[in-house]
């Protein structure tokens, strides 16, 4: 459909259909954060931080999401609900469209890369119609160097314009928002939103889809970071559970916070180049390293700030899903280049808002695959309208609004890896202890770093009668002590003071997990079926 300009200081769009632009071609943060604020369209903190609102849609539109049906994708993708298929004509007449819509106007294009692997390099070129929206490219992918851009060749495109709005009755969309990916054409093509999770959560589409299929391996929804003794920890886990926060370790070098790729030479690279993290109730004391990554070149979304410019990291007037964006540089003890070796540990995180499952617990490789393919977080009251009781949220692989092929298959890919690399897996409970939401409190977050150390250091490795009692519910072996933790914490039930309400809760819960297995299970061999809670008989 394009043919790709080498890249040099002055770019034609032409070849993408997009005639008289004024092309802004790879610009600084500096120089993009400027024009954003001459264009009002956002403002500088007191840190020098940009802060802009995206409008309408302050997080993803799942149900707005589609891949093109065609040779590539039609035997291959997991279709359904979260992988929506989108006609191929009806796409080049909406691509058609939207260059229309960019033609004449200011655009602002950056060459960027994604997975710092050279072996799994994927080159992009990002055109957008908003200055901080190119800026977030910059920030979120990799930034070629000078001499890499003399030769630098785009294999896939972004093209993003969120003053667009389509036709659903004529373009075949949902509604005036859509993100698509066409494997053929190789786009990725954005309108209608200007939520920037959209731009670096399609290219994690494609390759969760590309990794697999034509490389052979595991793209994952992941943080990681690596020890002095070279041995990698992976942290799997939704949004809110802690992913960006458990990462990010002063004694731990961060390989990357939301996206890696892990090869069958036993290596794990971050497909990205920066950060993109949460800032509800952000605090200094308890999250140190994001808290000082903003400052000059980092984004913040949707944050109010006092008449000073200083964020108020604890209102959430215009939503809970306050983020800001910030290259991997402004974190201070990072792995150069992102890549890990030797997986030693794999965690799972989850925020049970039902106060039930242990705050650690150590996985069989079948229990490992169960809770991989169900992804089980929690919803509590007052985050989504209707919800005055926590709600069970699973999302498989713990990512599969991101996942185009069936879930089991990245499961087996990632059950056959942590066989041959001997990883240990973990379950950590980063929600709530002595009971529900609204009446139990959240575990702190200390103890929660210091069963992950403990962990880390092997301080939990042996496992007997002695050192673990295994989860009636559950069927999770938990460590009796550990360091830097009150014994009566490592236990859910010791916690409730209450045997009755506690069990009450523990099967409710595992009854969803169940209900929700059930379109895993043809799928599911003995092992993994045996990872199953236990029900109430």
């Amino acid at each position: 459909m394009v043919e790709h300009t080498q890249a040099s200081n002055k770019i034609s769009l032409e070849p993408y259909g997009i005639k008289n632009a004024k092309v802004q071609y790879q610009l600084s943060p500096k120089q993009l954060q400027e024009i954003t604020i001459a264009k009002g369209q956002g403002v500088e903190a007191s840190s020098g931080a940009l802060a802009v609102n995206t409008g309408e849609f302050t997080g993803r539109s799942p149900k707005d999401r589609f891949i093109v049906k065609d040779s590539i994708t039609e035997g291959r993708v997991w279709w359904g609900n979260i992988n929506i298929p989108f006609e191929s004509d009806k796409f080049q007449k909406l691509y058609d469209k939207v260059v229309g819509y960019l033609s004449e106007k200011e655009v602002f294009v950056r060459d960027c890369y994604a997975c710092a692997d050279e072996k799994y390099k994927l080159n992009i070129r990002v055109i957008n119609e908003y200055p901080w929206s190119n800026m977030f490219a910059s920030n979120m992918f990799l930034r070629p160097t000078e001499a890499e851009l003399k030769n630098f060749t785009p294999e896939w495109t972004i093209v993003n314009a969120p003053g667009f709005m389509a036709n659903p009755e004529v373009d075949g969309t949902r509604q005036h928002n859509f993100a698509i990916l066409d494997f053929t054409r190789k786009i990725a093509l954005i309108g209608g939103t200007g939520y920037t999770g959209e731009i670096k959560k399609g290219i994690f589409s494609a390759l969760n889809f590309i990794l697999p299929v034509f490389k052979n391996t595991l793209p994952m929804h992941c943080s990681a970071n690596v020890g002095e003794n070279d041995d990698t920890a992976i942290f799997f886990g939704l949004s809110g559970t802690g992913k960006t926060t458990l990462s990010a370790d002063p004694e731990r070098k961060l390989i990357g916070d939301d996206e890696h790729g892990w090869t069958n030479e036993n290596t794990v690279f971050n497909f990205e180049g920066g950060c993109y993290a949460k800032v509800i109730n952000l605090s200094e004391e308890n999250e140190p390293d994001i808290y000082h990554a903003i400052k000059p070149g980092a984004i913040l979304e949707n944050v109010i700030m006092n008449d000073k410019g200083e964020v108020q990291f604890d209102d959430t007037s215009i939503t809970q899903n306050t983020r800001v964006s910030y290259p991997i540089e402004h974190i201070n003890n990072i792995q150069v280049p992102s890549i890990g070796k030797n997986p030693k540990n794999i965690f799972f995180l989850t925020a049970d808002a039902f106060g039930v499952l242990p705050p650690i617990s150590r996985l069989t490789p079948g229990q490992a695959a169960y809770h991989f393919i169900s992804g089980y977080t929690a919803k509590v009251a007052g985050t989504e309208a209707g919800i005055d009781e926590p709600l069970p949220s699973f999302s498989a692989c713990f990512g599969a609004p991101f996942m185009p092929l069936h879930p089991t298959k990245y499961a087996e890919m990632l059950s056959a890896k942590m066989k041959e690399a001997g990883v240990n897996v973990w379950l950590i409970n980063t929600g709530w202890t002595g009971g529900p939401y609204g009446i139990g409190s959240r575990i702190k977050l200390k103890y929660t770093r210091a069963m992950i150390s403990a962990a880390l250091n092997g301080d939990l490795d042996e496992v007997t009668p002695e050192t673990y009692r295994t989860h009636s519910v559950f069927g999770l072996k938990q460590p009796r002590t550990c360091p830097g933790v009150p014994d009566e914490v490592l236990s859910s039930r010791a916690t409730w003071n209450d045997d009755d309400g506690y069990y009450k809760a523990a099967y409710k819960l595992s009854d969803s997990f169940r209900e929700n297995f059930k379109k895993f299970e043809e799928f599911a061999n003995e092992e993994i079926l045996a990872g199953a809670p236990n029900f109430k008989k």
